[in-house]
């Protein structure tokens, strides 16, 4: 789902498990609602939520934000390959901290990948 937040509910996920969906990829922030994230959790198909698999705008933004702040000017497959090493390190986070049963739970691997990297940069900076 790419759309706006609670755009497929647990209706919508009954509907597209009894129809065979294997995989939910979300590209929006919180495209599905609680119940129908539940569902695709329970049914133990592949699920990427917004916060891991719509990471890509973001990063962009901060890759400009970066490039402006140093006054470069990279080129587009520059940008690209930066995006492309930033997903690469978000789904290695995600395995690395979502694995359980010899699966894989985005959701898990996400929510602790984001909270060690919060973490550790407190501890960096002398907050806790």
């Amino acid at each position: 789902p790419c759309a706006t937040q609670n755009e497929l509910d647990a209706e919508d996920a009954r509907r597209l498990l009894a129809n065979g969906c294997v995989c939910v990829a979300e590209g929006a922030n919180m495209p599905s609602t609680l119940e129908a994230v539940d569902l695709f959790l329970e049914a133990g198909i592949l699920y990427a939520p917004g916060k891991a698999s719509n990471a890509g705008g973001v990063a962009v933004s901060g890759l400009e934000m970066s490039q402006n702040a140093m006054r470069l000017r990279w080129s587009e497959g520059e940008v690209d390959t930066k995006l492309h090493g930033i997903m690469q390190s978000i789904h290695h986070a995600c395995l690395l901290y979502g694995e359980e049963q010899g699966r894989v739970n985005y959701v898990k691997g996400a929510n602790i990948a984001g909270f060690v990297k919060v973490a550790d940069a407190m501890l960096a900076q002398g907050v806790v």
